[in-house]
């Protein structure tokens, strides 16, 4: 398995182009399966997660034609539903969880899916229930098979309803979302997802024919159509790298640019990073963050200790706390972090502490950093990358720490991040693959 050897301490300089939406590209591809016309996308990311979709898609017998780099075309004329029953489809669709996102589009189509438990980040509990207690509500049955860890959905007729979702899930909302567009009625979908991802795939889907409206809220309304058609659609930047950027500059006292970083579609991320101290200036769709000897976390306005927490959208992604955490080691100040989210995410912060950080791991939702305010360098260590955020994070420690570090288990990091070793080896890095 491959790894990183990082040289640390070196200052980065340059222009910076963050790769599509991972995030958006997995419902994206999925909503291919929901015509029978092409279907044209652009700035795909070239990463595993991704490669992996497009690979189950034509598996599905899609016809996938690449166009250009990070351009695809995508025509579902004639879907192999006999392939879900396959050993090779169940292997493939357990390693990748953005997979269960097939399930609505088939449901709504051909009124039949099967999909085993999906894999992905073991960053805690993450569970479905959203996903198929939505389905039920639309009239699908769906039967939970323990001994082959697998659901099988189906749905001879999907009748258009008023629900509340149980949580604002991204992938849930996207799932539902795809089904109803081809139910008999109209669907109403209150406590929904309304991040840009969401309102990407909605604004794919009205292209394609569908009647949604609510868009950019979490209140959405699905008025079901007979048939949908084809479009073009390209991808929005992606956020999370787009943050993690701000946080590597800032760590490592670089100079960059992000280019096309869409900064109106990234919420409340550049705020958050202004909370730590970190300058930035948004030039209409680029940021450029200044080489920064030092920064200061900010505190509340009564002075207490400044908490940032993940929250459903508009609020801060949890992809980013792990950044957000890396980056306030070297901060002056003390800042409390929350990951509200998922139980197992801050688990990292034991390589933190071995490079020299101050971190006190309050429980499994929540870290106290106190920030070094670079008096205390971090130093270079062995270590193993847990998922794709915290492998991230690891690699913005490693390059601003003293010495060599060495990250194993990088197939995490190649899963979000695309060829994120020679882009920042461009700007000035020191990054080795071994």
């Amino acid at each position: 398995m491959d790894a990183f050897r990082i040289e640390g301490g070196s200052p980065l300089k340059g222009t910076i182009v963050p790769q599509g939406a991972k995030n958006e590209a997995l419902q994206i591809l999925c909503a291919t399966l929901l015509t029978d016309q092409k279907v044209v996308i652009s700035n795909i990311p070239d990463i595993s997660d991704v490669n992996m979709l497009i690979a189950l898609l034509s598996d599905f017998g899609v016809e996938v034609k690449q166009l250009g780099k990070g351009k695809y075309s995508f025509r579902a004329k004639h879907v192999n539903l006999d392939f879900l029953y396959t050993k090779e489809y169940a292997k493939k669709a357990a390693k990748l969880r953005g997979s269960i996102m097939i399930l609505g589009p088939l449901l709504s189509r051909f009124k039949k899916a099967f999909i085993p438990r999906p894999g992905g980040d073991k960053i805690g509990r993450r569970r479905l229930d959203t996903h198929f207690l939505g389905f039920e509500k639309l009239g699908a049955r769906f039967h939970f098979d323990v001994k082959d860890n697998s659901f099988t959905v189906d749905a001879s007729e999907l009748k258009g309803t008023y629900m509340v979702l149980d949580e604002a899930s991204v992938t849930g909302t996207a799932n539902i979302l795809m089904a109803a567009c081809l139910a008999k009625g109209t669907t109403t979908l209150f406590n929904a997802a309304c991040e840009p991802y969401i309102q990407q795939l909605c604004k794919m889907l009205i292209s394609m024919g569908a009647k949604i409206s609510g868009v950019g809220s979490n209140l959405l309304k699905i008025r079901g159509v007979e048939s949908l058609g084809g479009c073009e659609h390209r991808m929005l930047s992606d956020m999370i790298e787009v943050g993690s950027f701000i946080g590597l500059a800032a760590m490592t006292q670089s100079e960059l640019l992000i280019k096309h970083a869409q900064p109106q579609h990234l919420g409340v991320i550049p705020q958050t990073f202004e909370k730590l101290g970190i300058q930035l200036e948004i030039r209409g769709d680029d940021i450029f963050i200044p080489a920064q000897p030092s920064y200061k976390i900010q505190t509340f306005i009564d002075g207490s200790v400044l908490t940032i927490a993940d929250a459903t959208w508009p609020g801060l992604t949890p992809d980013l706390l792990s950044v957000v955490l890396v980056v306030a080691t070297q901060a002056k100040g003390t800042v409390l972090i929350h990951q509200k989210m998922f139980e197992s995410r801050l688990f990292f912060v034991d390589k933190l502490i071995d490079m020299g950080a101050q971190i006190i791991l309050c429980d499994p939702h929540r870290a106290a950093v106190i920030g070094l305010n670079r008096q205390q360098p971090l130093r270079g260590i062995s270590m193993t990358s847990p998922d794709i955020r915290a492998g991230v994070a690891l690699l913005i420690a490693a390059l601003s720490a003293e010495g060599v570090s060495t990250i194993h288990n990088i197939n995490q990091i190649d899963r979000g991040y695309e060829r994120i070793d020679e882009r920042l080896n461009a700007l000035g890095a020191k990054i080795k693959r071994i």
